[in-house]
């Protein structure tokens, strides 16, 4: 994964020396765990908790020996003594590595997870400032009714809520280890040894391994990782939108020796918000090879091996990093509350109609004449470029069923932000 689009911490924890340093972490529980039954000697543990990672000679030996696990083994043996027959005693490579995956999965989730309750906190913080701040609503890009900005805040928030429920649900999932031995059927090692080895790491027994922990169990991780993706870009891609210059509701920060374009020194493009959208895309290509990977042949192949060592870090790493650049992004955006209530005026009082039509039907006209009376007043309205209010109170046959204070009342801002505690105070009894 290129450094420009991960974490440090992250980084780390996807590093050749961790996972190394977490493989023998697995052989020393392994280790202590057979010397605890009496099936090697105790001394292997005591020489074992000593041994140091050096990937450089790792890597020599992988380049002689083809295999991963192996040239791990081999780097360490020579600190074992005569011990060093009882290392890996029974077990089949993936003993160690699927279960040094969980493991690493597993603070992988703790990484992100603590990353989204940070973009929470903040989102939060935005919305209860803009709760009443007046905007307008849009579907299929065009006005609809206005809605405040902290609304719209809000609905980010609980998305983001849901995804830290999901990852800590997927985060629960992921920890299983095996230690069952060749096809997971415990041949050459004694099942109690992977109950002590596994509780001693903080993982469990997967029920039924083959050769490999099943597959479903990444596959969900990465599915998870794509869907919290693929949130920050709608948040992304609403703040992109607002900040379009016939909109310009919303901005990102703008460094003061920052520039926009070579060619035109005026542009302030949105190039955290456009690179977040960018790395989502990503992320859930990443997702689609996770499902591929669940149908190994038999009881495992190495279909999943190679795209596991970039798919699984770069989900992490990617995630991660969109978290904290979105993060950095909203913490100081620029809100234009006077360019939002300009743009509601755009519409001429249209975003009314509904109000107009609800209460054709309270005087007791059907419905489809209501809503056919009020269309043909909005779109006269639109046509002359006038509010609609006052086509409306010129209007003879309304006039002949309202009172003009009952049809100016239709019209009454206070309308639009009448609800809006109702929904704070509901998101607040789900976990705001």
């Amino acid at each position: 994964m290129s450094e420009r689009y991960s974490t440090p911490i992250m980084s780390q924890l996807w590093s050749e020396q961790t996972k190394f340093e977490h493989w023998l972490l697995v052989e020393q529980a392994v280790a202590w765990s057979q010397g605890e039954l009496g099936i090697i000697p105790k001394t292997l543990y005591s020489k074992i908790k000593k041994a140091k990672i050096d990937v450089k000679t790792i890597t020599e030996y992988e380049e002689i020996v083809q295999h991963d696990v192996i040239a791990f083994l081999k780097s360490i043996e020579k600190s074992l003594g005569s011990d060093a027959k009882f290392l890996h005693f029974g077990l089949t490579s993936y003993d160690i590595v699927d279960t040094t995956l969980a493991l690493r999965c597993q603070r992988g989730c703790d990484y992100v997870i603590s990353a989204l309750e940070e973009l929470a906190k903040t989102i939060n913080k935005l919305a209860i400032k803009h709760k009443y701040t007046l905007m307008m609503g849009r579907t299929h890009g065009i006005h609809a009714q206005p809605i405040t900005f902290g609304l719209k805040c809000l609905s980010w928030y609980e998305e983001i809520r849901r995804n830290i429920i999901r990852l800590k649900s997927t985060r629960e999932n992921l920890g299983f280890g095996k230690i069952s031995g060749a096809v997971g059927v415990f041949t050459e090692i004694n099942p109690k040894v992977e109950i002590l080895a596994l509780k001693r790491l903080g993982l469990k027994p997967e029920p039924v391994s083959t050769q490999v922990i099943p597959r479903d169990r990444y596959a969900e991780l990465l599915n998870t990782l794509a869907v919290i993706a693929s949130g920050l870009e709608r948040i992304a891609t609403e703040i992109r939108n607002l900040q379009r210059s016939e909109i310009s509701e919303v901005a990102e920060p703008f460094k003061q020796d920052q520039r926009g374009s070579s060619a035109m020194p005026h542009k302030k493009n949105p190039i955290i918000c456009e690179r977040v959208c960018s790395l989502a895309r990503v992320v859930r290509s990443f997702a689609q090879v996770g499902l591929e990977n669940i149908p190994l042949w038999h009881e495992r192949d190495l279909t999943n091996s190679a795209n596991e060592r970039i798919i699984i870090p770069g989900a992490f790493n990617l995630v991660h990093y969109m978290l904290f650049k979105l993060n950095s992004v909203i913490k100081e955006i620029k809100v234009y509350p006077d360019k939002m209530k300009e743009n509601i005026d755009k519409s001429k009082e249209q975003f009314f109609s509904q109000s107009l039509m609800m209460a054709l039907v309270k005087k007791g006209m059907n419905r489809d004449r209501a809503y056919k009376i009020t269309q043909k007043l909005a779109f006269e309205a639109k046509e002359k470029d006038e509010y609609l209010s006052k086509v409306v109170l010129q209007n003879h046959q309304l006039k002949s069923l309202f009172g003009e204070k009952e049809l100016r009342e239709l019209f009454s801002w206070k309308l639009l932000r009448s609800n809006i505690d109702y929904i704070f105070k509901r998101s607040v009894k789900h976990g705001t």
